[in-house]
């Protein structure tokens, strides 16, 4: 019952490949985002971006 952990966990072949499956995942929603804010800022913007002084 009284196990020693020295706080190290064994990554094995299988976790290490779900982690990159993730990190893939969570970068191609960070991605999706930053082309959004993008899309909106340019329709909001709309013809006004033409139009204006220099």
């Amino acid at each position: 019952m009284t196990e020693k952990y020295d706080g190290t966990p064994e990554w094995s072949d299988e976790l290490l490949a779900r982690r990159r499956k993730r990190a893939a995942v969570m970068g191609w929603v960070l991605a999706g985002f930053v082309v959004l804010f993008f899309l909106v800022t340019v329709v909001k913007l709309g013809s006004n971006i033409v139009q204006r002084p220099l």
